[in-house]
């Protein structure tokens, strides 16, 4: 019996006025905890749409938003509820799991990105009216669901180097792909009626300042003591800009410098400008630490419990740990179907590019040395460091910030149409 009907089994909540509909009449559901609707192998109970309805309320009038009529918001609600369902069904079947350190650095994140402590926002939540605990179940599924949806969704697009091409060629393309750059300015202003002297005093004053930066002084001390530019007091920090985006009488300089380097003073109308790229980032500016790195996986199933994977992938490990080869038992046991064939090989591969559980033990993994037996979304991982080196990736950083910038946009559209697929072929039956 499932953990839904098991409670469903041994609760019975008194009648709940869920909502008044149009007209006058009343909408209620009898028993709290009844079924309101069946989705394959799985229920929504009244309680779980009871309290959506409740947490979407309260965001909507935080919001200053007017819901819509009853009747269309629970209608709304409940599809979401089934679909929520199906992937979640989706995910258990496929072993997905979220263990507690990653929902926990998940929630300390979300936290964070609120301005608050752990501990505060927990209290805020209990403001609210929902628990920590039920927050971090929310934030389970969620991160399940979006697991599952990755797994799915990810394997329907494909981009081709035509496409990828063309992309790159186009004006919307060549626009995002473009270095961006940060730049600090210092203006010494010369007045359109100034005497001789006095330009060649401020062409002067621009020379020494010039100097000064180039041996090392602070750009934004500099900037604050000398500069009549508007940003003078935010140190002639101008911000993160694109190329086109920079002043036309400096842009030329300032898109051939390094990050550090000072130009020569520059004359225009206004008087002199000495300008220093502060920083630079950008698909054109791509030097990457890069590891050679080989793996094996296994995966949770509906016959392989996770005590007994996390058992195999131990195993595994004693067997290289005493010296077996580790191509000939990625071959032999690794259930990632990209790299088992080759005995594990990832090849050069940037960090960044993995999960983040993935990447934290790539890092702390010493040239030449095995981990231990790790837990990622996709299942248990073992891998060997086999290198390092440090490797200039502009043109590919360009074509791989193209793919990610032509998937995000697929994605949603694939999302959408797999989401109706999956919505179609359940099995549904609504019981309001």
């Amino acid at each position: 019996m499932s953990t839904k009907a098991l409670r469903l089994a041994i609760t019975s909540i008194a009648i709940v006025a869920l909502a008044a509909l149009p007209g006058g009449r009343a909408w209620a559901i009898t028993e709290l905890d009844a079924i309101v609707a069946v989705v394959d192998d799985d229920i929504v109970l009244a309680s779980e749409l009871v309290s959506r309805l409740q947490s979407v309320r309260v965001q909507m009038e935080a919001a200053k938003v007017t819901p819509p009529p009853d009747n269309v918001l629970v209608s709304q609600l409940l599809e979401r509820l089934i679909i929520e369902s199906l992937q979640l069904q989706m995910g258990e079947r496929a072993g997905v799991r979220i263990d507690d350190e990653t929902l926990t650095r998940t929630v300390e994140g979300i936290a964070r990105q609120n301005n608050m402590t752990l501990d505060q926002f927990q209290g805020a939540l209990a403001q609210d009216g929902m628990s920590y605990r039920e927050f971090r179940e929310q934030v389970r599924r969620e991160l399940v669901i979006s697991r599952v949806q990755r797994s799915r969704v990810n394997s329907r697009i494909y981009i081709s180097d035509q496409e990828i091409d063309a992309f790159l060629a186009s004006p919307f393309g060549r626009q995002s792909i473009s270095d961006e750059f940060r730049v600090g300015h210092i203006l010494l202003a010369v007045a359109d009626d100034a005497t001789p002297e006095a330009v060649a005093a401020a062409e002067q004053a621009a020379k020494d300042i010039y100097e000064e930066l180039k041996g090392g002084a602070d750009f934004r001390q500099m900037a604050i003591s000398h500069s009549a530019g508007s940003n003078a007091l935010e140190g002639g920090d101008l911000g993160w800009r694109k190329a086109g985006e920079l002043p036309s009488v400096f842009a030329e300089q300032v898109v051939q410098l390094e990050a550090g380097e000072t130009a020569p003073p520059i004359r225009s109308g206004s008087g002199y400008h000495i300008v220093q790229l502060l920083e630079r980032r950008g698909a054109g500016t791509q030097v990457i630490d890069q590891v050679q790195v080989k793996h094996i996986l296994v995966k949770p199933s509906e016959i392989r419990t996770e005590e007994e994977t996390r058992a195999l992938a131990e195993d595994i490990h004693g067997r290289l740990v005493a010296g077996e080869d580790f191509g000939a038992l990625a071959r032999a046991y690794s259930e990632d179907p990209g790299t088992a064939l080759a005995g594990g090989e990832l090849g050069w591969s940037d960090p960044a590019q993995f999960v983040p559980e993935f990447t934290a033990v790539l890092n702390a993994t010493s040239e030449g040395e095995l981990s231990e037996p790790f837990r990622t979304e996709f299942g248990w991982h073992v891998l060997l460091v086999e290198g390092r080196r440090q490797q200039d990736m502009s043109e590919e950083a360009r074509r791989n910030l193209a793919v990610r910038i032509l998937h995000s946009r697929r994605f949603e559209e694939q999302l959408q149409e797999w989401l109706r697929e999956i919505r179609d072929e359940a099995f549904v039956e609504i019981r309001l």
